[in-house]
């Protein structure tokens, strides 16, 4: 099987299967990351594919019998990639997901559809916390990735606090600080942060998870408003779940049809995909 990783889930499901037995895992990341958090028990595959036409042609070049996409919520592309080249191809996707933050009594928070929509929403941003005389613009936490930053390369007005696993390239804010680190982080260290670098409003995306949700708990503490990037939805017509352990048996119930007399697992699950359970 495929599994298109790079999350604690995708690690987990790995783990799970090594356990299980049975399973030929190909642990595929994009590489944006110089030293990724990889299970030992993996075959291990780096780089990407070539769009959904060079996934399709992975699939059936390597006889994948099934693909799971544990990638993150947000990424977009290769979500879009997988499901186009498992349509094309008849391999069976499952799509894991973890499901997204939920908002707490006394959190202030504005749900933006799309990181686009974001930049005019932080350039118009009016701090509340400091005078304008001395600082016109918002003091803008955002942990919104690397990547993301040239979308705020023409934003002069914000101070921007960014904070990464891998150093930023490409155009950058011109007001801008960045933190390298990575989680899990904890409530008294998000907190302190955002004290001393005086931050009016948190920018995140809405990825769920326990690893970074600490900054949430800080915000909503120190009252301070967060913008909650909205993720984008899963591709239709696959099954969609939430969790490692139906995972575990969706592949299970594909390995039992194979068992059960087929000649090749693509052959078999593509006429009897087993529902989520």
């Amino acid at each position: 099987m495929l599994l298109l990783g790079g999350t604690g889930e995708a690690r987990r499901l790995a783990l799970a299967l090594t356990e299980a037995g049975g399973f030929d895992v190909v642990y595929s990341l994009a590489g944006r990351v110089r030293e990724p958090r990889v299970p030992p028990s993996c075959r291990v595959r780096i780089g990407g594919f070539g769009g959904p036409a060079g996934l399709a042609e992975h699939l059936r070049c390597e006889r994948i019998d099934a693909v799971v996409d544990a990638t993150h919520p947000f990424a977009a592309r290769m979500t879009a990639s997988a499901a186009t080249a498992a349509a094309a191809t008849g391999v069976p996707l499952l799509v894991l997901r973890r499901p997204g933050w939920l908002a707490q009594p006394g959190d202030d928070w504005r749900r933006v559809p799309s990181l686009p929509a974001l930049t005019d929403l932080i350039d118009r941003f009016v701090p509340l916390r400091r005078g304008a005389a001395t600082d016109p613009g918002p003091r803008v936490f955002l942990t919104t990735g690397r990547s993301d930053l040239a979308l705020f390369a023409g934003l002069h007005r914000p101070w921007f606090l960014a904070r990464c696993v891998e150093p930023p390239t490409g155009p950058l804010p011109p007001r801008l600080e960045v933190i390298l680190d990575r989680g899990p982080f904890d409530v008294a260290g998000e907190t302190a942060l955002l004290r001393r670098h005086a931050i009016d409003v948190l920018v995140t995306k809405d990825s769920g998870g326990a690893m970074t949700a600490a900054k949430l708990t800080a915000a909503r503490d120190l009252g301070l408003p967060v913008l909650m990037i909205d993720r984008p939805p899963p591709p239709s017509g696959f099954p969609v779940v939430s969790d490692i352990a139906p995972a575990t048996r969706w592949l299970t119930d594909l390995a039992t049809s194979r068992h059960a007399g087929a000649g090749s697992v693509a052959g078999a699950v593509t006429a009897r995909t087993p529902p989520v359970p």
